[in-house]
């Protein structure tokens, strides 16, 4: 396996994994699938900050991670969060691991402070390995959000960079 920046002729591989956790997962809070435009739009934006980094293993994108702005007013700017996403089928062989390492070295090198994970609480594979690199929990907002018709709760984990 290698971990490479992102190029855009990642968008459609990226776009693939994306929209699995969305149709069978409380990963992402969101039931609609992203159209190939949305997919290539949403990767370009990564792109333009250095944030996106895709894993390859077997000649395929079996993962990518970025991370983003965690809020846009100025006095966040040196908080970002983390999002880290395995191709299905390819969880348990370290993909996940080796793309938060390579993210969390990415955000510090560019001047960020601190790494924010925002996940369902019930998600406790993305929680243990966040704990492994060292996130703290910070919180959990109860009923944040919705999906497949029942509330999620968030729980909030920081890491300083």
């Amino acid at each position: 396996m290698t971990v490479r920046p992102a190029c855009a002729g990642d968008a459609e591989a990226v776009r693939a994994i994306r929209n699995h956790a969305i149709e069978h997962s409380t990963a992402l809070w969101t039931e609609i699938p992203q159209s190939p435009a949305e997919g290539a739009a949403w990767l370009a934006r990564h792109l333009e900050r250095g944030s996106a980094f895709v894993a390859e293993a077997g000649g395929e994108v079996a993962g990518f991670a970025v991370f983003a702005p965690w809020r846009e007013l100025e006095g966040y700017r040196h908080t970002v969060e983390d999002s880290v996403y395995v191709r299905e089928g390819r969880h348990g062989l370290g993909i996940g691991s080796t793309l938060l390492t390579t993210l969390i070295t990415a955000a510090g090198a560019a001047g960020h402070h601190l790494m924010i994970a925002g996940i369902e609480a019930g998600n406790g594979a993305s929680i243990r390995l966040h704990e492994r690199f060292g996130f703290e929990h910070a919180g959990t907002v109860r009923e944040a959000g919705i999906k497949f018709g029942r509330r999620l709760d968030l729980t909030l984990m920081r890491l300083a960079l």
